[in-house]
């Protein structure tokens, strides 16, 4: 991977302008891409493009590899021939243009694609030969069963409840229309992000993905591949589920209870199922972030039926063996939380640039990796990640001796850095530390749009291992995209070389 310094911003896609409920592929991601090319950005993050399940989390998808179809725009299907205006626009898509209505998109999305695949032309060329090859079929056959039960998870499908592929033959005779239907929603998105990256790419910026780790219980992977892909007990259920245990940011640790990896079993055909994964994530992507790295070193497992994470414990992964050969790809890992002598190790091995976040910094320890000072150039730098609370809201929440430690340390970094300090209010402050990120050694640094904006805690994007509607539901208006913000950005990006 290159390291020449460069700059992004963290924006899902579901956080941009639309007036259709959520953020898509259309001229609204390409007004983004003009933004960035003209605040001297070079990287735009994402959050990961998986279809979202129960609680709206991308990183709790039915599918390790599908798309989603929330994301495809209807004016580019408009263009195409295969809507009218009038059968999308006038649909009430969400009351708050700050929130996705994640419940509105679930009622109306799909009817309105359905219209959609309707007049589609299926005699293509290209579209046989994406259902000749069965791409996402897998994902087609799985969506049209959940459709046929009300949406209720593979556990509840009755005669389908385990994967028997004569059964899923007839059931896709009686029902290839549907099926097909749930492919053609792979198919356009396909289309419409390539002519997203394109476009990218003709302004100089790369995109880069997030891979979640783990998949969801209530996803393709587990009601078809179960056995030869993760731990279960003699019934095929999960006896353990992954999670991280308590730290300094919750007494309880995270119970995220995804099914977790057998790696024995993986490790015996040569890891075949993650290396296609990876290599098919990096069609789609410039670079790809994987979530959670630490746990290819070592994951932690919890009783299935344990309240917390309290009760978890470590166990080997795969290490860098899964990667061996893979050493020059464009791949960031997330090796946050609790790292030893063996994540270091791992990562020297695959020699993937690594994470620093900001917000973890400032507890009055010259030591701390995540101070700017004590950055090398083979990281990538975050203000905060999508699971931190905004930077602004960071620092306003900060007490007693944790704000004196900060205003301290901010202090320190600054005349180390050779920047001016500015700390007369929470915004300042805030600009401050995204100035010490530009100046730092980190060869990439990326920018959560929130922090870019200093929005406070209602701009927030998660709440970890919480379901709720202010999770994943924070979005920006157009005329948050300001020609002012964008030439502080270019200033900065102009003086510290990216």
């Amino acid at each position: 991977m290159e390291k020449h310094r460069r700059a992004g911003i963290l924006m899902p896609i579901s956080a941009l302008p639309s007036p259709y409920g959520i953020g898509t592929m259309g001229q609204h991601a390409r007004k983004f891409v003009r933004w960035l090319k003209g605040a001297g950005m070079k990287t735009w993050q994402t959050l990961p493009l998986l279809p979202t399940n129960y609680g709206d989390s991308p990183y709790q998808a039915c599918d390790s590899k599908a798309l989603n179809f929330y994301f495809i725009d209807f004016d580019e299907l408009e263009k195409d021939g295969l809507l009218k205006k009038e059968e999308y626009e006038q649909i009430n898509w969400g009351d708050d243009p700050r929130r996705v209505d994640y419940g509105k998109l679930f009622l109306y999305k799909a009817n309105v694609l359905r219209l959609a695949f309707s007049r589609f032309d299926k005699t293509n060329r290209f579209w046989q030969s994406f259902i000749h090859e069965k791409c996402y079929y897998d994902f087609g056959v799985f969506m049209s069963l959940k459709c046929q039960f009300e949406h209720k998870p593979w556990t509840e499908w009755g005669e389908y409840k385990r994967y028997d592929e004569e059964k899923v033959v007839n059931f896709v005779e009686e029902h290839r229309e549907e099926v097909e239907f749930w492919q053609f929603t792979q198919y356009i998105f396909i289309k419409q992000w390539k002519e997203l990256k394109r476009y990218a790419h003709k302004f100089g910026i790369e995109i880069m993905g997030d891979m979640p780790i783990y998949v969801a219980y209530d996803s393709v992977e587990m009601w078809k591949c179960g056995k030869s892909l993760f731990c279960l007990d003699e019934r095929g259920e999960p006896s353990e589920v992954a999670g991280v245990p308590p730290d300094a940011f919750s007494d309880d640790g995270q119970l995220w209870g995804n099914p977790i990896y057998d790696w024995e079993k993986m490790k015996k055909d040569g890891y075949t199922w993650w290396k296609k994964r990876i290599d098919e994530a990096l069609q789609l992507f410039d670079i790809v972030r994987i979530d959670h790295f630490r746990g290819f070193d070592r994951f932690y497992a919890i009783p299935v039926n344990a309240s917390t994470a309290r009760q978890g414990e470590w166990r080997n992964g795969p290490s860098a063996e899964l990667f061996k050969g893979r050493e020059d790809y464009n791949i960031i890992a997330e090796d946050l939380g609790v790292i030893d002598d063996g994540v270091r190790e791992m990562m020297k091995k695959t020699g993937y640039p690594g994470m620093k976040v900001c917000e973890f910094a400032f507890d009055g320890n010259p030591d701390n990796e995540h101070k700017p000072s004590n950055y090398t150039s083979n990281y990538v730098a975050y203000t905060g990640t999508h699971d931190n609370e905004p930077l602004r809201s960071y620092i306003e929440n900060l007490t007693g001796k944790y704000e004196k430690a900060f205003a301290r340390d901010l202090k320190h970094e600054c005349k180390q850095a050779g920047i001016a300090y500015r700390g007369k209010t929470s915004s300042l402050k805030c600009r401050t530390v995204i100035r010490l990120l530009f100046a730092s050694k980190a060869f990439m640094i990326i920018i959560p749009m929130q922090d870019v904006l200093c929005r406070g805690a209602e701009s927030r994007m998660n709440f970890p291992s919480t379901v709720s509607p202010d999770n994943w539901s924070y979005r920006f208006l157009e005329n948050d995209f300001t020609a002012m913000t964008s030439g502080w950005l270019k200033g900065l990006a102009r003086n510290h070389q990216r």
